[in-house]
């Protein structure tokens, strides 16, 4: 049985399988995942597991160069925003590394999540809790 943090066999692979600049997103209940992409649907009732319990999981075990976020999410989720900002910083210092934050319109956000390798789907139900993390390499 694995070690780490991460029990969920098709999100540890997905992480595995990165390469440089592949990109994951780990979205709320309500963002639509497009049929191309690989969907790992981790939601189990409104909340459960909720999108930063799904971040922290995640981000232990990737290596995180850059990161996406609907401009939307400052005013319309403040709460969520602040809370994963936190959690960014926390993993620059740890990681040794700056991690780009570029906001885009929501509508652009869900056109980006069509290159993603995989969209994670959690239980969140409050607005705009999505972010695309992009894979980074740790040398």
């Amino acid at each position: 049985m694995k070690k780490t943090t991460l029990l969920n066999a098709s999100l540890s692979h997905s992480i595995a399988t990165l390469g440089h600049t592949d990109s994951l997103t780990i979205c709320d209940a309500g963002l639509p995942i497009p049929k191309t992409v690989e969907r790992i649907d981790l939601a189990l009732t409104a909340g459960v597991p909720s999108f930063l319990q799904t971040v922290d999981a995640v981000i232990a075990e990737m290596f995180v160069e850059r990161v996406v976020l609907a401009e939307e999410i400052k005013y319309k989720n403040p709460d969520i925003y602040t809370a994963l900002l936190s959690r960014l910083q926390q993993l620059e210092q740890q990681q040794g590394n700056q991690i780009h934050i570029q906001y885009v319109a929501h509508e652009i956000f869900k056109e980006l999540t069509h290159n993603n390798k995989a969209i994670v789907r959690t239980g969140e139900c409050s607005p705009y809790a999505n972010v695309i993390l992009y894979s980074g390499v740790p040398f």
